[in-house]
């Protein structure tokens, strides 16, 4: 689907979010995602690639080794439990809630609508709430249609269905959900998938509550997950943090170490303004992340347009993955990868002064400072020890 001629490709906010569309824009069906071609896309799908999925069910025989026994799995799979069920729920009507298909709502629209006399306000108690129910990070933006799907999928089939959301929605709230650092530091591994799994199953949650508060409000709310639309776009939008190479959003909190959920809403809020520290500028002397990738997926050099792979979205000057690159080692493995985030000079625990004086340094012209005093760090931890720790 092409973009609309008679609406600009760039909007205000675009630049200082270090978001650069061109002319070429595309809107991006979902069908098109790594993850979903991979159940109906021959270029993609495989017997390693089925095996992957069978392992979340324990239907594959786990690997032997380190990070890879049978509770290393067993751990992994328990930790996406919720997330699951939810996901699970439609399965008959060809909807994968939160990943396919945004979640449905489990409560209705309160008849009686609060009055919001002071936007900024109400995004004051958006955040305190969104902070109550679990989440680590919180931003708001307005709703921007362009990183909405063109289509969603049917899971039926995998044909693509109707992206309705509903078309009232004025604001993304979008919500960080940190992931654990001991576990990201034993990646590549079945175990280090627990720390995605739990936050998947956190988020669930917490963006069902959250929604479900604001519907109580009298307003529309819809919590999304992976469906619906690109997350990064808004997270960026939101003031959360800035794109890196490694194709995630590093934020001056946590780092890469985030997963990301999103409510649509028409509930009246003021949005947050980008929040560019010069993280784009460290990336530019840094190539960690694609050094480390052990398929050579993750891209050298300034951002470009496009990319190789259906994948990619198109018209957007960003860094692009070799998507076909990267999850075929995930199917190798049976597990995700993320050596590009335990890797990434900013995964660190900013709690902690030395780390926060590293920050500065790295964010300023001094960043080639910052970058040399990185050497030696993200190395991989052995699985068992994290194991060790717990006995």
């Amino acid at each position: 689907m092409s973009y609309p001629s008679n609406q600009p490709p760039q909007r205000p906010g675009d630049a200082a979010a270090g978001i650069d569309v061109t002319d070429d824009f595309e809107g991006f069906s979902q069908r098109n995602d790594i993850f979903t071609r991979a159940f109906w896309d021959p270029r993609v799908r495989s017997k390693k690639t089925d095996a992957f999925f069978a392992s979340y069910r324990m239907e594959a025989t786990p690997r032997r080794g380190d990070g890879f026994t049978q509770r290393d799995f067993a751990l992994r799979n328990a930790s996406w439990l919720v997330s699951d069920l939810i996901s699970e729920r439609d399965g008959e009507n060809g909807r994968r809630e939160g990943f396919q298909a945004a979640i449905s709502d489990d409560t209705p629209v309160a008849p009686m609508r609060q009055q919001i006399d002071d936007p900024k306000a109400m995004s004051a108690e958006v955040k305190r709430i969104a902070t109550f129910f679990g989440a680590d990070l919180c931003g708001i933006c307005e709703m921007d249609d362009r990183w909405l799907y063109t289509a969603r999928v049917d899971t039926r089939d995998f044909s693509e269905a109707p992206n309705d959301l509903p078309a009232d929605m004025t604001h993304v709230i979008v919500m960080g959900h940190q992931m654990e650092e001991d576990l990201v530091a034993t990646y590549p591994s079945a175990l280090a998938g627990a720390a995605t799994g739990r936050e998947y199953s956190h988020e669930a949650a917490i963006v069902m509550q959250l929604a479900a508060y604001i519907r109580n409000l009298g307003y529309r709310a819809t919590a999304s997950m992976n469906d619906t639309g690109l997350v990064i776009p808004y997270a960026l939008k939101a003031g959360l943090g800035e794109y890196a190479r490694n194709q995630m959003v590093i934020t001056p909190q946590f780092g890469p170490r985030l997963r990301f959920s999103k409510v649509f809403t028409n509930l009246p809020l003021a949005a947050d303004a980008p929040n560019p520290l010069g993280v784009r500028a460290f990336c530019d002397i840094c190539t960690k992340c694609a050094d480390a990738c052990p398929v050579k997926a993750l891209p050298y050099g300034p951002p470009e347009v496009g990319g190789d792979n259906a994948s990619a979205i198109r018209g957007v000057r960003k860094w692009t993955s070799d998507a076909e690159k990267c999850f075929g080692f995930w199917a190798k493995m049976a597990s995700d990868c993320a050596i590009c985030m335990r890797v990434c000079p900013f995964n660190r625990d900013f709690s902690k002064a030395h780390h926060r004086l590293w920050l500065r340094l790295a964010l300023s012209p001094l960043r080639r400072l910052a970058l040399w005093l990185d050497r030696g760090r993200g190395g991989r931890r052995k699985p068992a020890d994290w194991w060790a720790r717990a006995e």
